[in-house]
């Protein structure tokens, strides 16, 4: 008997600790983590954009990637040539909308000098247009400097629009 109760005993204890060991589930985390990566966006089989970020994390479920280190973004028109670049401490890219938003001291610059600043900076790839709410710094190819709250342009940033305009213009 005595035999028994110790075999049990010893059972129930090695279940435990398997227990213990394999405790931590995987919800919440992601699917693919990437050092290094780059991603490739397409529009209608056209490359619209080639992100680098030092990590990425993929979220299968969400379709959702994080970029968290350094985004390096660089974007091109429809006959796949380069247009702009931004830069970026952080980005999500939603997969499913196709759709991305750069967060933190995003800068924008474009191939004809135009610079844009903002605290995030939301791309609708489908629409082919970046918007965002926050407060903007915009200088123009003739390097005047406008202010603002609120933005849209298409991606090359041609046709723009700050929504609330602050401070003075003086045209010339």
């Amino acid at each position: 008997m005595k035999r028994y109760i110790f075999l049990l005993f010893f059972l129930f204890a090695c279940q435990s600790n398997e227990l213990q060991k394999s405790g931590q589930t995987r919800q919440g985390r992601p699917d693919a983590e990437s050092w290094d990566a780059v991603i490739t966006l397409t529009n209608k089989g056209a490359k619209r954009g080639v992100i680098r970020s030092g990590h990425l994390e993929k979220y299968n479920e969400n379709e959702f990637i994080l970029l968290d280190q350094n985004i390096d973004a660089d974007f091109f028109n429809k006959e796949e040539v380069f247009t702009t670049n931004l830069k970026s401490l952080v980005a999500e890219i939603n997969e499913e909308e196709d759709f991305l938003v750069a967060i933190g001291n995003v800068v924008v610059v474009t191939d004809s000098g135009v610079t844009l600043f903002t605290d995030t900076l939301s791309w609708d790839n489908q629409k082919e247009k970046v918007f965002t709410s926050d407060s903007v710094i915009f200088i123009t190819e003739k390097k005047d400097t406008l202010y603002g709250i609120g933005f849209e342009s298409d991606i090359e940033l041609n046709n723009w629009k700050i929504l609330q305009p602050t401070g003075v213009f003086n045209e010339r």
